[in-house]
Formats: C-alpha cells, structure tokens, sequence
C-alpha cells in the first residue's frame, strides 16, 4: 500500500531502504553527511547565511564541498613543478603547515565569508598529493612499485573511517559532554574548533617527523633560498670546459611544460579523470551512502594491501586496469537490480547481500587508481620531472572531483524526472563512463613506460 503523500515529506534525506515493517521513528534521526565534516550542515545553519532557508543549506555546504578542489586545482601543478627545483620535502612541509593553519581558522570561522578563505587556503596550500605520488615513484623501481602504491590508499581508507567519526563525535562539544567541556567559554563561543583542531593538530606533529626523519628524494635544482626576493642571486659562469654531458643536461633537469604534452602522459592522465566521476556517482546512488566512508574505507584498507600487489605481480598493470574497470560494470548493474528487488520483494537478506557486493566490486574497481598513477609515474619524460607529472594528473583529477558530485546529481535528477529508459538512463551514461576508460586502457602499453 503506498503511503499517504501528506504523512510523509519525500527529500534528498528519504533512505531508499526502509526497515521491515515499516514502523514509525520515535525520534527523527539528523544524517551524517561526510566529506568536509559531519557538522557541515549545522555549522551553515549556525553563521545564519541562509537567513532560515533549509534549501539554501545544501548550496552552500556543496561550495565549501568545492572550493578546496577548485583551488587545488589552481595550484597542484605549479607545486608540484615546484617539487621538481626545490625538492619534494620543502613542499611537503608547505602543504602540512597549510593543512594545519587552514584546519584551526575553519574552526575559529564566524562567518561564511572565512569560512571560505580557510577552504581556500587549505587546497591552495595543498600540494601534498601530487608531491607523495611523486616521492612514492621515486623511492621504488619497478620491481616493487605495485607493493608501494598498495599501502597508499591506507592513507586515505583512515581518512575516511576516522574523519566522520572525529567530526561528528567532538562537534559542539559543550553541549555533547557537559560535564568535561561544559565550563569552557571557549568551546562555546567556537563549537566546531575541537574537532578542527584534532587534525590540525596531527598535521603539526606529522610536519616535525616529516622535518626531522623524511629524506629527499630528488636532486633539487635550485636552492630555496634563490627564490626569496630578498637573496641576491650569485650567478657563477661555468668554464667552456666543464659543459655537462647532453645526457646529464637532459635528464637531471626539468623539462619545459609543453614537453609534457606527449603521448604517454597524454594516454595515461587521460584514463584517470573517469574514476573520481564514477566514484561521485557510486556515492550519491547507494542506498547506504551515509555508511558509505566508513564501510568503502574499511573494506579498501584491507583488499589494497592484501590483494593489489599480488594481482599486479600475476595479471599485470594493463590486464588488472582492464579487470578492475570490467568491474564497475556489475557494480552499475547491481543498482537498478537493487531497486527492482526492493521493491517488489521488500528489504529481504538478498538485498544486503547485493549491497555488500557492490562494495567489494568497488574496491576492485578502485585498483584503477594505483595503476593509473603508475602508469603516469613511468609516462614521465625524465626522473627530474616527476613531479610536474604527476601535478598535471592531479589537476585533472581535482577539477573531476569538483564537478562531479554537481554532474551526478544532475544526471540522477534529469533521468528520475523525465523517466529516460524508466529512470535508468543514469546508469547508462555510467556503464558508458566505463567503457571509455575501458577504450583508454587498451592504449596502456602492457609493459610500462621507461623515463
């Protein structure tokens, strides 16, 4: 029996599974949303920028959602070309003191307006990501690299399952444990600077060990002291007879950018940006998607360590990019299956268990990133310029990452509404996604690059 529309306000924050028996909520429950933090929502309410308008709430926490991938976006390659002159490590450090800084003024933010500076700052002064990739490369050979990428994602799989659980245990914290934090005025003027500042905190401490115990990785060009506007440049002429051989001129400097555009980095960026897209989707579309962090999280940090390398070492990179797309395609089909079996046969067992499958298809599919960025570590045109390498993916992969969630929620909207291929055409422009990637790879060579 379907239920009386005046009874029940359908919305984004409906679940799509009910419980057996369909028996009221004693108490309406608020929904965690992850990515920036589960008090993002709240804390909009609380500045007041949406003078009271609910619809206005989820517009302005997808702009802070977007902003920290827009200006990584702006930024990440020329920090990470800058890794490639002054070393990876000075720009490690950079990017945590930024990640760090940014973190403690979201918490003292008041208004939306520095809300947004810290979300600036914190992806402008982002450059991190590619830098890590880069150091990764260059720590391992081929012989070990699969096994390198495998611990990586442990990074972000911890990431994920403790940010939403720091965020949304130590928001408001006044009001959550009275009797620890209850007299402190601070806390209650600045509700949500204690779960800012764990992080931030941790960035601190981790830019000390980076300082004390990381080793460069490159050869830096330049010295950092060169750039400051305030050092006169001392510059020595070389002796006619001490011009370095063409292979040192070439190899241990930086190419220019243009030399970037080649064939390998062309194919191997170009199979990267279709992922974060199909990752958008995957998490907008599950019926658990609140649980989605925690659960995708959990499931990566064991199967990358456990399974990746050693699928790498007997398929191959090419053959384990193939298998781990081939993947998503299930993981596509299992969503309207799920609502067909749902609907006609309720919240049975099978349900979960087609749930639980699409969660591990999805971690075989994310095996796809540390091949890509394999791929894009071997595509380099010289060891001196991993680093702008791996900047120009990562511009590609930001700018995905930022509209993606805005390109999912539209096509979900334009296929629900206007009922294309009875509201699964969505899916199909999924399974397409899928196929280019597909398309891509094929191009991958099966050995990798040599820089």
């Amino acid at each position: 029996m379907s239920p009386d529309p005046t009874s029940q306000q359908l919305d984004e924050e409906t679940p799509l599974l009910h419980s057996e028996g369909n028996a009221p909520a004693k108490k309406p429950q608020t929904p965690l949303p992850w990515l920036i933090s589960p008090f993002a929502p709240q804390l909009i309410r609380d500045i007041g920028i949406t003078h009271g308008d609910e619809a206005l709430v989820s517009f302005y926490v997808g702009v802070l959602h977007s902003l920290f991938f827009a200006t990584e976006a702006l930024t990440i390659f020329h920090w990470s070309r800058l890794s490639d002159y002054i070393g990876r490590k000075p720009v490690l450090l950079i990017g945590l003191f930024g990640l760090s800084l940014s973190m403690f003024c979201f918490g003292l933010s008041k208004t939306f307006w520095s809300l947004v500076i810290s979300r600036c700052l914190n992806g402008a002064l982002n450059g991190n990501i590619g830098v890590m990739k880069s150091m990764a490369a260059e720590m391992t050979d081929p012989t070990n690299m699969a096994r390198a990428w495998a611990f990586l994602p442990l990074a972000w799989s911890t990431g994920t399952t403790l940010g939403p659980l720091i965020g949304g245990g130590l928001a408001r914290p006044a009001d959550r444990f009275p009797t620890i934090f209850g007299g402190s005025e601070f806390l209650k003027k600045y509700p949500y600077f204690l779960p800012c500042a764990v992080p931030a905190t941790v960035s601190a401490l981790t830019w000390i060990v980076v300082f004390l115990y990381l080793k460069e990785t490159t050869t830096p060009q330049i010295n950092i002291s060169q750039l400051l506007p305030w050092k006169k440049r001392k510059i020595v002429p070389s002796p006619a007879l001490e011009t370095p051989p063409v292979s040192s001129s070439i190899r241990d400097k930086p190419v220019p950018i243009r030399a970037l555009f080649v064939r390998p980095v062309l194919i191997a960026t170009g199979a990267t940006p279709l992922l974060p897209l199909l990752i958008s989707h995957f998490a907008l579309y599950n019926p658990c998607s609140m649980l989605l962090p925690y659960r995708l999280g959990i499931v990566n940090g064991v199967m990358q360590p456990l399974v990746f390398a050693t699928l790498h070492d007997i398929m191959g990179a090419k053959n384990l990019w193939l298998f781990a797309l081939m993947c998503a395609l299930p993981m596509i089909g299992a969503f309207p299956a799920l609502n067909t079996l749902a609907r006609f046969s309720g919240v049975v067992q099978s349900v979960w268990y087609l749930v639980g499958l699409q969660l591990l298809l999805t971690s075989f599919m994310n095996f796809a990133y540390g091949i890509a960025f394999m791929y894009i570590a071997a595509a380099s045109p010289n060891p001196a310029s991993m680093g702008a390498t791996n900047g120009f993916a990562q511009v590609i992969v930001s700018v995905m990452r930022a509209v993606g969630p805005a390109a999912a929620n539209s096509a979900f909207s334009i296929s629900i509404e206007r009922q294309y291929l009875g509201g699964n055409l969505v899916y199909c422009v999924m399974a397409g996604m899928v196929c280019m990637a597909i398309g891509v790879g094929i191009l991958l060579p099966r050995m990798m690059w040599s820089n």
